[in-house]
């Protein structure tokens, strides 16, 4: 497996920057920048082959992952900008993989055809972590199978973040906490990891909800 140095590799990614227009009703439009499945296909080569110098050769294997485990763990890391050995768990990112660049679509569910994050959520949390949650934001959120908190240094991969994007549904929109402050959100051009500091995500954040333990 081939391993890098962070600090260059980081200064190689491409994130493209947009601005942001908001409106009280119109549902998210545009994102300053984002994290993308594309971004990292169109780049990934470009950064192995101008730094490849700085790659060290080590059969360093000790999980015994499989090839498809080992192309999520350092795609994930170089996209999130983490070591590679925080990417553990390769059911949620092999599920995302697949669903990373669908466009947005109200009420759908449809592999590269178009989704909506809250049922995106409730699919992803029944094959990944086994737990049945309705297909609404409100629904998530009033799960007695999750624990809410508003604490940002409390987030851990895998939390469920609900958002508020208008006052007639004061729970509007839900997404997934990845790694370093990278988020899973669909928007108006489809679903993709996002920067969750980023003020749109910031102002409209309300709070996070973690699956409780089973034998609480």
């Amino acid at each position: 497996m081939k391993y890098f140095n962070y600090k260059n590799i980081i200064c190689c990614l491409l994130i493209g920057f947009v601005s942001v227009s908001c409106g009280g009703k119109k549902y998210i439009q545009e994102i300053p920048y984002n994290f993308s499945s594309d971004s990292y296909n169109n780049t990934s080569d470009k950064i192995k082959n101008t730094i490849d110098s700085q790659y060290s050769n080590v059969d360093d294997n000790t999980e015994k992952l499989s090839d498809e485990e080992l192309r999520l763990k350092e795609k994930y890391s170089i996209i999130m900008e983490v070591m590679p050995k925080e990417i553990t768990n390769y059911n949620l990112y092999s599920y995302i993989d697949r669903w990373i660049g669908t466009p947005y679509k109200k009420q759908s569910l449809e592999e590269k055809i178009g989704v909506d994050c809250s049922y995106f959520v409730q699919s992803l949390y029944s094959d990944v972590y086994g737990e049945t949650f309705q297909k609404t934001p409100d629904g998530i959120f009033r799960s007695k199978s999750i624990q809410l908190f508003t604490g940002r240094s409390f987030l851990k991969e895998g939390d469920i973040l609900f958002f508020r994007y208008d006052k007639a549904h004061p729970i509007s929109d839900v997404g997934i906490y990845l790694h370093n402050d990278r988020i899973l959100a669909c928007t108006a051009t489809g679903l993709n990891i996002y920067d969750f500091n980023d003020e749109y995500f910031q102002l409209r954040y309300i709070a996070a909800g973690r699956l409780k333990p089973k034998n609480e």
